[in-house]
């Protein structure tokens, strides 16, 4: 899912965890799913934040610097108001988006 175009909320919002946790029925590894995927989506954001600030890199300082620097604050700011990789995340989980599976479950159901 591209997290530019979430609906996730931009705020905090208060979760009821055991309706949350129906897929799974464990607290816990609902909330281990979700964090793998905000971690995922963490690292796709900053990997995609630092290729747009690369190109502003330059090795020589010049008087077009102040400019180039507005571009800069302009592209940070646009990541800062994202929602949050952990808000994302459970947005998607909420929606169905998420595939999972574990593998210990799996193994225990084959034996």
């Amino acid at each position: 899912m591209d997290y530019k175009k979430t609906n996730a909320p931009l705020n905090t919002v208060t979760r009821d965890m055991i309706e949350l946790s129906e897929d799974t029925g464990n607290v816990y590894e609902t909330v281990s799913i979700i964090a793998k995927r905000a971690n995922q989506i963490a690292s796709q954001m900053k990997h995609d934040l630092e290729k747009k600030l690369q190109e502003f890199a330059s090795l020589n300082d010049n008087l077009e610097e102040i400019s180039e620097n507005r571009e800069q604050i302009e592209i940070s700011r646009y990541y800062e108001k994202l929602p949050k990789p952990t808000l994302i995340a459970t947005q998607e989980y909420e929606e169905g988006k998420l595939h999972f599976r574990n593998p210990a479950k799996e193994k225990l159901n084959m034996d």
